[in-house]
């Protein structure tokens, strides 16, 4: 199944690519710094970076938790500050590749988005795109730069990104010489974010967006993140479960109810639409009959810590009105929002953007804390818009993907958001696929790993290292997007794999194709299910 990048990767050039003319790369990067006049930006570094360099960023903020990337091709690395106010910026870099293919791509930030993902960057360039990323506008993984700066918090929402694109496509042609003959996005979390915001804002940026996980709807999904820790209460509160039982105990049981449902006992939750978990037989049992209302037990929990289950895998409202989809079960055994404390991006989005109070009480917030939060969506960083009439009537294509056991995200608010422009733009699932398709990945958590066959390509997480990685448009969803932007082929489904110990030396565990949404992907009952051919897209209705 795997192929060699030193193999496949030629052919990729060659079938999907306009080669950029002849010139002297290592001359020109050298010469380049003299040559980049971009108004309000500050160039930093211009460094030619021989493939297999390991690059130390001693100045990156510890929370970012990238020290270092091993850099996969000959490149020419530049970075540079660049000023969107007179009190806020965003740091930028262009890893402008020897073996440019007349691509350009830009990539996405996780979390609170102020880490440049220099792994997606290695990524990108390895695979012959002029490859930018920013930190989108402050340092670190964290709000506090909001408090009191709305520039700041306008970098963050919208402007680093596309600023930065009109940067890097600036750069990229004084750099080749010539234009950039396609344009691509790859983003996932904060990522997806941004890439579906270019798409309802910025139509003419992309040609073709891949957008994982998008935290879409983006107050209420901080509200949603946040109203846990009134549900579960605090380490002490008699609803509060420790975070080892949710692994040790809920889990087991919910596999137990739901793992077999698609036909299979694999440990993944193939759709969990399907799964209505009731948490009841976990209840500890009185030895005179009933149910305990107390136990220290690690091996059952008490009735009220059974209707905090409950409650945890129910839609969120807000004074009454529908605001964000349920908890999907099968993410608890990354109990993320269950440690007795309120939720990090919450925290710091309440204190340093709604009320502009680094000391405000988070663990009171409620009903009109949330109604607030979603009245003021600055710089409409919700990113809800359902039309995307001005991305489609330009040819634009956009793919996104969601991980069925995303314990962050909460994989149904992207089906909702596939509906909202299925419904926004009157079109039905067949017209939408001309330009819009979402893939459901069964097993995989928040962006990559998890129990499923979760590797598709759309980072570097899933490949010990780059000649591991598969390129084939099947296996991976940045070739798809090409193939589809620059071929019309669009991709029908994609093969996902997981490794054994997710670990490319240990060899395959099992591979599975998954479907795109409305389809489901259903067991054929009698096959090896560990074969992808003993599956099929069946429609979902």
């Amino acid at each position: 199944m795997l192929r060699n990048l030193r193999t496949l990767l030629p052919v990729f050039l060659l079938v999907l690519t306009s080669p950029a003319h002849s010139f002297d790369f290592n001359s020109t990067c050298s010469s380049i710094a003299s040559q980049i006049a971009i108004p309000n930006a500050t160039v930093s570094l211009v460094d030619f970076v021989p493939a297999g360099t390991n690059l130390t960023f001693p100045n990156n903020d510890p929370s970012c938790a990238r020290p270092s990337q091993l850099v996969l091709t000959d490149m020419c690395r530049i970075a540079m500050a660049v000023a969107t106010s007179n009190r806020s910026g965003f740091d930028f870099e262009a890893w402008l590749p020897r073996n440019w293919t007349g691509r350009f791509l830009s990539t996405g930030n996780p979390g609170l988005s102020g880490c440049i993902q220099f792994e997606d960057l290695a990524y990108g360039s390895a695979l012959g795109f002029a490859t930018v990323g920013t930190n989108n506008g402050h340092d670190g993984d964290t709000g506090a730069p909001f408090l009191n700066n709305p520039d700041v918090l306008a970098d963050f929402a919208f402007r680093a990104i596309h600023t930065s694109v009109l940067v890097g496509k600036n750069l990229t042609e004084a750099f080749y010489g010539s234009p950039h003959n396609r344009s691509y996005y790859l983003g996932c979390s904060t990522g997806g974010r941004q890439g579906l915001k270019s798409v309802q804002d910025f139509p003419e940026d992309f040609d073709g967006v891949i957008a994982g996980a998008p935290v879409i709807d983006f107050n209420h999904l901080i509200d949603w993140t946040g109203h846990f820790f009134g549900i579960t209460g605090n380490s002490s509160a008699p609803t509060f479960l420790p975070p080892d039982q949710w692994i040790s105990v809920v889990h087991p049981d919910v596999l137990a109810q739901c793992d077999e449902i698609d036909g299979v006992k694999d440990g993944v939750i193939e759709d969990p639409n399907l799964c209505d978990y009731d948490p009841s037989g976990l209840v500890c049992a009185d030895p005179a009959g009933g149910n305990q209302t107390d136990t220290n037990s690690t091996t059952c929990i008490t009735e009220a810590q059974a209707e905090m289950i409950r409650e945890v895998f129910q839609p969120f409202f807000i004074q009454g009105k529908f605001a964000y989809p349920r908890m999907q079960p099968g993410t608890e055994d990354v109990p993320i929002y269950y440690l007795g404390e309120p939720f990090m991006y919450a925290r710091d989005w309440f204190r340093f953007v709604v009320y502009s109070d680094p000391n405000h009480d988070v663990t009171t917030l409620s009903d009109k804390d949330w109604a607030l939060a979603e009245e003021l969506d600055p710089f409409n960083i919700s990113t809800w818009s359902g039309d995307l009439s001005a991305f489609r009537d330009r040819q634009g294509k956009l793919l996104t993907f969601h991980g069925q056991a995303d314990g962050l995200v909460s994989s149904r608010n992207s089906e909702r958001y596939y509906r909202r422009v299925e419904a926004t733009m009157g079109l039905d699932n067949t017209e939408l696929d001309e330009f819009f398709r979402f893939f459901r990945i069964s097993g995989m958590g928040h962006c990559s790993t998890g129990v499923g066959a979760w590797e598709v390509g759309q980072n570097l997480a899933g490949a010990g290292n780059i000649s591991d990685l598969n390129l084939d448009p099947g296996s991976n969803i940045l070739t798809a997007m090409v193939r589809w932007v620059e071929e019309g082929v669009a991709p029908e489904d994609v093969l996902g794999t997981k490794f054994v110990n997710d670990t490319v030396e240990d060899g395959v565990q099992f591979a599975r194709r998954h479907c795109r949404y409305p389809l489901r992907n259903t067991y054929d009952g009698v096959g090896d299910p560990t074969k992808e051919e003993s599956w099929s897209c069946q429609r979902v209705e």
